[in-house]
């Protein structure tokens, strides 16, 4: 256990930071199972509903600095190929 105060509010702040992310990561995990069981489920409207969130669900936790850009571009990229494929059949 640390002794010096700044040290002591240093454990805080991860702690609290460590929960946020750990929210947003399990939230964006999700979203994107929800995603792609639509998907191979062949239900192009539940995915179609469910693109938009997902894709706001990336750029959210990108913009927190748990996933790089490129990941969440890259990722954006393979939900819009997935949605497109299912609209095709």
């Amino acid at each position: 256990m640390a002794n010096i105060k700044s040290a002591k509010k240093r454990i805080k702040v991860i702690e609290k930071k460590t929960a946020r992310n750990r929210m947003l990561k399990s939230a964006l995990r999700t979203s994107l199972k929800k995603f792609n069981d639509a998907v191979d489920s062949n239900d192009a409207a539940k995915a179609q509903e469910l693109y938009p969130l997902t894709v706001k669900r990336v750029d959210m936790a990108c913009s927190k600095g748990l996933i790089h850009k490129n990941k969440a571009n890259r990722t954006k990229s393979q939900l819009a190929g997935k949605l497109n494929t299912l609209k095709a059949e």
